[in-house]
């Protein structure tokens, strides 16, 4: 979630949406983001929306902010509800940060409780929250697991301490199985985050983190490529030469090389940037966004979708509150995509997951690309021929240059 805030219309105080976010509703599914804007330090390399204990100032608490994401459950109920839109039991729940584990268990459990208490879940939803290593015991995870959680994803991004140190990640990496070893304990699912590309990370120091993970033994991996985001710590000491550039041929060798240990170890994309050990373990919140499922995102800065309505949330944790305190909206501002861009979110979304694009879903331009796309190599040839565009490990590598041959 990053800080910065797009431009858009004005959004109305009771947060009614307009009618289109209530057609075909019914046959949409439901999910729920909450973000947890509150770290015990700020990586240098982050530019999400989120607050050390020092950069609050005034009017802004996290013993208050469970109380207040409550609220905003409660309104969201509301405005739903006058919006047209029918109640739909929450097929997902994502806590994400900032660090939401930085809240007591049972502050998010109390949150989580909440959205139960309005919409309910479905038979066997997905309620998931991220987490630090240092940021979990034994009794917290159980408590989380006791209050409806089932699965938490862990925030090791590296094994190796001078990539951590470059990070400002702040966890001893050896408290990482500890944290997966309590997780498993509670009857948690486990996801663990890994970043690639830092300045100063060798290959084998990437293969090291990734030979790591694997010896976790979890769920669940994601890879993310370390992008550099102006305005952040990390981009002022690339700037200023104290670090080394990113490089993309660097990050094409380590992704290269983690998509072979992953399946090595059985682990098969499912994403781009993401690995499940079996279908059942994939991320089914995230594949809510790249399905282009319906979603309220609670907390300052979040985002919320909704029948191709977008919106977000104020930045600051105080303006979130006030906002909620005089049971106004905490949207700063709202878009309603029309029809050819939503179109194009399906197709640069979609194409990412390895279930791919019905060929015969794609316009004119997007099915004349397909010759090209094969004998390029960036799309498999015998899928393409069964009706299905699915990514190549090229095409993955290159998937922005797809996105662009099927909507050029």
């Amino acid at each position: 979630m990053p800080s910065t805030l797009p431009v858009g219309d004005p959004a109305p105080a009771d947060g009614v949406l307009p009618e289109q976010a209530a057609v075909g509703a019914a046959q949409r599914r439901f999910s729920l983001y909450a973000h947890i804007p509150f770290c015990a330090v700020r990586c240098g390399y982050c530019d999400f929306n989120t607050y050390t204990a020092t950069e609050l100032g005034g009017g802004a608490s996290q013993d208050a902010y469970a109380a207040t994401a409550v609220r905003e459950v409660e309104f969201a109920a509301r405005a739903l509800a006058a919006s047209g839109v029918p109640a739909r039991k929450l097929a997902t729940v994502f806590f994400g940060g900032g660090t939401p584990t930085l809240l007591p268990a049972g502050d998010l459990t109390a949150i989580l409780g909440s959205a139960v208490e309005q919409w309910g879940l479905e038979d066997g939803a997905e309620v998931t929250t991220e987490a630090n290593p240092d940021s979990v015991t034994r009794d917290s995870l159980r408590e989380l697991r006791d209050g409806g959680f089932t699965r938490v994803s862990f925030g090791m991004q590296s094994a190796v301490p001078h990539v951590l140190k470059v990070l400002e990640r702040t966890h001893d990496p050896a408290r990482v199985p500890q944290a997966v070893a309590w997780a498993r304990e509670a009857g948690l699912h486990v996801s663990v985050d890994l970043i690639y590309g830092t300045p100063g990370e060798s290959l084998a120091d990437w293969e090291a983190s990734v030979r790591t993970a694997l010896s976790y033994e979890p769920d669940h991996i994601s890879a993310y490529s370390l992008i550099l985001e102006e305005g952040t710590k990390l981009a002022a000491q690339i700037r200023r030469g104290q670090v080394p550039d990113i490089d993309d041929d660097d990050h094409a060798a380590k992704y290269e090389l983690a998509d072979a240990l992953f399946a090595e170890a059985g682990l098969g994309w499912y994403e781009v940037s993401n690995f499940a050990r079996t279908p059942q373990d994939a991320c089914r919140h995230n594949l809510a966004y790249w399905r282009g499922d319906d979603w309220w995102g609670l907390g300052p800065g979040a985002h919320s979708h909704v029948g191709g309505v977008r919106w977000w949330n104020v930045k600051h944790p105080s303006a979130y509150a006030g906002r909620l305190e005089r049971g106004e909206s905490p949207a700063a501002g709202r878009e309603t995509l029309d029809a050819k861009t939503r179109e194009m979110e399906r197709i640069m979304l979609g194409s990412r997951l390895s279930d791919g694009l019905r060929i015969d879903s794609l316009g004119t331009t997007g099915r004349a690309a397909i010759a090209g796309l094969i004998a390029a190599e960036l799309i498999d040839p015998v899928k393409a021929f069964a009706g299905t565009l699915v990514l190549t490990l090229k095409g993955r590598l290159l998937g922005d240059a797809v996105t662009r041959a099927l909507l050029d």
